[in-house]
């Protein structure tokens, strides 16, 4: 500062502004004048320094200078400089914090005047001109999108038209985030928040007609509508606006705009205490403290304008008085520091009494100017309550008037030109809660919000940004690729995209249902073989059924888990055969369950894996589900014997549910597993059967065979083990000198040359060969037999696995080598007593309609889907069984049962599963009355069968005997005899 009088002003200024930083002082309308008129110019280059000196403190100001008005009046021009200052770039500093002030109060008033001069520059003389003149203006208003006219020259901008920032973007990032939180996939919530911000944008543009979307819930709007200052221009009481009545919210802003524009039309001092009051609440606004930017704490120093040579012409003493009528009259604390400069011969017109007596008279001589300015502010504090009473109308309450001596504003020497330093440390809340750490956190977020999606994404099947589906997840299988594990709940599906497109391959049959591998010439499987129905056919099916069992039926239905291998091979991409036909048996018996039973079924199918791999970690799965749903009364399935399977089985006893498996013949399980119910007949049991057609290929002396089984090692495969281990057992009571030879699997293809070629070159060959392998190494074994062992005769026995080949033209069996083999079910004798099962499966399973439908159909005779229909139908019996027998009043669809059904939870199923016996099943009778715990059932259906090359080159496969589920009779030599003719196949 150049001479002491500004330092001293300055000192003041600055204690003023750090009192600022934590309370909310009074902020007076410092008035300075010289004590002679020749010190006027020097008072006025006073006031611009201190400009100065606060801009490089980083204070926001603005400076009005005096100029001479082109209109007569002084409010007029003072509006027009208030006017001036609501532009956000008058109040830019350098160094000033935080980001622009905004004055949305002070553009709405601006707005209204700027249409009432419109409409009163183009007003009729026509005598209905005063009625349509509201109308008119809100028209104008409209037309404006109620925001102020743009300054001559300069192009209308359309970005508020058309995007209300205001709004438009907090509402889209409102929905944003809730599409964002929900379970979708990440391109339909991007899709989602972009067309809601596009609808909006549509909406605020082209629909409103009168006034821009959401314009009642503006700021301004909410403002102006309740400030009680308008309430004499308005003459009416305050209306309210509510988010919830746009319309009449809308009405009340119309009727206030109106009241408004007719006292902006009178002019005078209603005019400029309008603009005065909207312009220091928007200060107000911008420096509040509990708001959720915290501007308040980010803005430490208050707004200083600066009014230097204000004069009566260029408005500026009318802004003083403005500023004071609006403070007294609202009685409300602003932020507005006014530092203005005034001649010493027009400090008068600030009195409204013209007195030449000034408000506040200066110190006197022997007090120093700094304890003077001091000494008159406390003063002005103490009277400032007096000061604004009707009373004391020859002052102007909130001005500060300072008379500098003439002595103090003599220049000073350069070196003792200093000014008091302004705080240089940062507000706390400009430092944790600004835009550099909102950054900083919303990248942090966004990270965390994608390493969420990715994360959730690779370890869930069905997963969106912050949750996913815990009933399923992503595992690695046995061939390297990630398979989907667990319980499909939700919109979950196992079948992949384009499956539906056309079959899933060759039929199955046994544990070891899924086909490994590609159709080729030495593979037991032809076309004609083609399951008609999809794997994501099914799964459909089941989730319509499932949803419309939900929807209608709550507390009357029970749940049961189908637990398969529903993945398919990512090497050739076949679907799952075994799956997709046990999955097609349990929904054909929950169809016609629901069609004909009160109590219905609903089923959730469950994926163990490729062949089962990890039915362990979908054991989990189920368990952790049944826990949340208490429906789920037990579980069907279960295949496939793996060293895991015991692990499986007890896990559902840990949960309390019990298990039916149709193909599953670990002769281990049930005198282990309490919960273990079986329709398949067990290993040890099929040897036996089979050492009835083993006998009969025995001759007196010495014979040699031998069991060739597929070796396990780095494998979990317990059939096979099982198969040679009880073969071997057999093949040593039938009186054969047996050895047991393993082979390996290379790339997918059993490699038995050495071991044929060892067989074959034998002085005496074995005769019989029992084979504990898979269906698919059949193919390959045959080529060796018929290549290297000439014209040797030579017996395959097998188990039921090879139940899953079909045979035809391109199969390599010669006339020299006989394949015997075990199917787990008779369906030839069962259909004789007319089971519904077919009839059933014509109705409800895809693609069988207009086909022959039987147990020679060559999609149902390997008897996986009956086997599993069977079983989802025994443990539905046991889950709906009622305690009483009502044979008078049962409903019409369960007189056949005698009994009322009525759903029961998983311990009562389990225990009833030993009481379920169903007679005309697709498999014969399903028998568990006489089940032992912790021991194997008998009554398990069977059937032996013989494939060789007929006289024509076909492939003959012959029943040699069998009976059905249910059925206790033994089996005999003679009804085996292997000398019975061959049937056509």
């Amino acid at each position: 500062m150049s001479s002491q009088a500004g330092i001293d002003v300055q000192a003041h200024v600055e204690t003023l502004i750090h009192e600022f930083r934590t309370s909310d002082p009074l902020m007076p309308v410092i008035v300075l004048h010289a004590e002679e008129s020749a010190q006027d110019e020097q008072i006025g280059k006073l006031v611009k320094e201190l400009r100065l000196g606060q801009q490089e403190h980083g204070s926001r100001v603005a400076e009005v200078p005096g100029q001479a008005a082109q209109v007569a009046g002084e409010a007029v021009p003072a509006a027009r400089l208030v006017r001036e200052l609501g532009e956000p770039r008058r109040w830019d500093s350098p160094g000033a914090l935080y980001r622009r002030y905004a004055f949305p109060r002070l553009r709405l008033v601006r707005a209204i005047n700027d249409a009432v001069r419109e409409v009163d520059s183009g007003a009729s003389a026509a005598p209905d001109a005063e009625r349509d003149r509201e109308q008119r203006l809100l028209d104008q208003l409209a037309k404006q999108r109620w925001r102020p006219k743009p300054k001559a020259g300069s192009p209308w901008r359309i970005g508020p038209s058309l995007f209300d920032t205001a709004h438009v973007l907090p509402a889209s990032v409102v929905a944003g985030l809730a599409v964002l939180l929900a379970s979708v996939e990440l391109w339909v919530a991007l899709a989602a928040v972009l067309g809601i911000l596009v609808l909006l944008t549509a909406l605020n543009y082209w629909l409103p007609g009168r006034a821009p979307i959401f314009l009642w819930l503006r700021r301004e709007s909410r403002w102006f509508l309740t400030t009680t200052f308008l309430l004499p221009v308005a003459g009416q009481q305050p209306s309210e606006v509510r988010m919830l009545h746009p319309v009449r919210s809308w009405k009340a802003i119309a009727a206030r705009a109106n009241d408004v524009a007719e006292s902006l039309r009178e002019g005078g001092q209603a005019q400029l205490q309008l603009h005065v009051l909207a312009l220091l609440e928007d200060l107000r606004d911008n420096h509040r403290r509990r708001s959720w930017d915290l501007r308040g704490l980010k803005r430490i120093r208050p707004p200083v304008l600066f009014l230097p040579g204000a004069d009566e012409r260029g408005g500026g003493i009318a802004l003083i008085k403005a500023v004071s009528d609006v403070r007294s009259v609202r009685s409300e604390l602003d932020p507005l520091l006014v530092v203005a400069s005034v001649a010493r011969n027009d400090v008068y017109l600030l009195d409204e009494s013209h007195s030449s007596a000034p408000s506040n008279p200066a110190a006197p001589a022997s007090a120093g100017l700094r304890d003077s300015i001091r000494r008159a502010h406390q003063a002005w504090e103490h009277g400032l309550r007096a000061g604004q009473s009707p009373s004391m109308s020859g002052a102007v309450p909130w001005e500060l008037r300072i008379a500098l001596p003439t002595a103090e504003l003599r220049q000073l020497e350069e070196q003792r030109r200093w000014c008091t330093r302004a705080p240089s440390r940062p507000a706390l809340a400009r430092l944790v809660w600004s835009l550099p750490v909102f950054s900083l956190a919303g990248l942090m977020i966004v990270g965390l919000l994608g390493y969420s999606w990715w994360d959730l994404r690779h370890r869930y099947c069905s997963a969106g940004i912050l949750t996913a589906n815990h009933d399923t997840q992503l595992i690695k299988g046995v061939r390297g690729s990630d398979e989907c594990i667990g319980i499909a709940t939700g919109g979950v599906r196992f079948a992949v995209k384009g499956e539906d497109e056309g079959g899933s391959g060759s039929g199955s049959d046994g544990e070891n249902a899924d086909a490994d591998g590609p159709p080729s010439p030495t593979d037991l499987s032809t076309e004609d073989s083609s399951v008609p129905w999809t794997l994501a056919q099914v799964e459909d099916r089941i989730h319509a059924e499932n949803a419309k069992v939900e929807r209608n039926y709550q507390g009357s239905y029970v749940t049961m888990v189908y637990a398969g291998p529903l993945s398919s091979d990512p090497e050739d991409g076949r679907p799952p055969v075994k799956g997709a036909e046990e999955l097609a048996g349990v929904y054909l018996a929950q169809a016609a369950i629901n069609k004909e039973n009160r109590v219905k079924l609903r089923v959730l199918p469950a994926n163990g894996g490729l062949d089962m791999s990890r039915q362990r970690k979908m054991a989990d799965r189920i368990a952790e589900y049944a826990e949340k749903d208490p429906t789920v009364v037990g579980v069907v399935g279960l295949g496939r014997d793996l060293e895991t399977s015991l692990a499986t089985a007890d896990r559902l006893v840990e949960a309390g549910l019990p298990v039916v498996s149709g193909t599953n013949s670990a002769s281990y399980l049930p005198p282990q597993m309490p919960n273990w119910f079986s329709l398949a007949a067990p290993d040890n049991w099929q040897a036996e059967q089979l050492g009835l057609l083993v006998g009969q290929l025995r001759t007196p002396g010495k014979q040699h065979a031998v069991v060739l089984a597929r070796d396990t090692s780095g494998s979990d495969d317990l059939y096979t083990d099982e198969q040679a281990y009880y073969g071997a057992k057999m093949l040593k009571k039938q009186g054969f000198i047996t050895t047991v030879e393993r082979y390996q699997v290379t790339v997918r293809t059993a490699s038995l040359e050495n071991q044929v070629e060892g067989l074959c070159a034998q002085d005496t060959p074995p005769s019989v060969i029992y084979f504990a392998g898979r269906t698919e190494d059949v193919g390959p074994l045959m080529t060796q037999l018929s290549s290297r062992c000439g014209d040797q005769e030579i017996s395959v026995i097998t188990g039921d696995d090879l139940s899953k080949a079909a045979f035809g033209r391109g199969a390599d069996v010669t006339k020299k080598v006989t394949l015997y083999h075990v199917s787990l079910t008779d369906l030839e004798t069962a259909a004789e007593d007319d089971p519904p099962f077919y009839t059933n499966a014509e109705d409800f399973l895809p693609g069988l309609q207009g086909k022959d439908v039987s147990y020679e159909s060559p999609f149902l005779s390997n008897g996986q889907t009956a086997l599993s229909h069977d079983a989802t139908q025994a443990l539905y019996e046991a889950a709906s069984r009622s305690r009483s027998r009502q044979p008078q009043r049962l409903p019409a669809e369960d007189t056949s049962r005698g009994l009322r059904r009525e759903p029961q939870n998983r311990a009562t199923t389990w225990a009833n599963l030993r009481t379920v016996k169903l007679k005309s099943m697709a498999t014969g009778t399903v028998d568990f009355t006489e089940a032992p715990v912790y021991d194997e059932r008998v009554g398990h259906g069977i059937a032996l069968i013989r494939v060789r090359q007929g006289d024509d080159g076909e492939v003959q496969r012959t029943r040699l005997c069998g009976r059905p589920a249910g059925d206790r009779t033994p089996l005999t030599p003679q009804a085996c005899n292997i000398r019975q003719p061959d049937t056509p196949e």
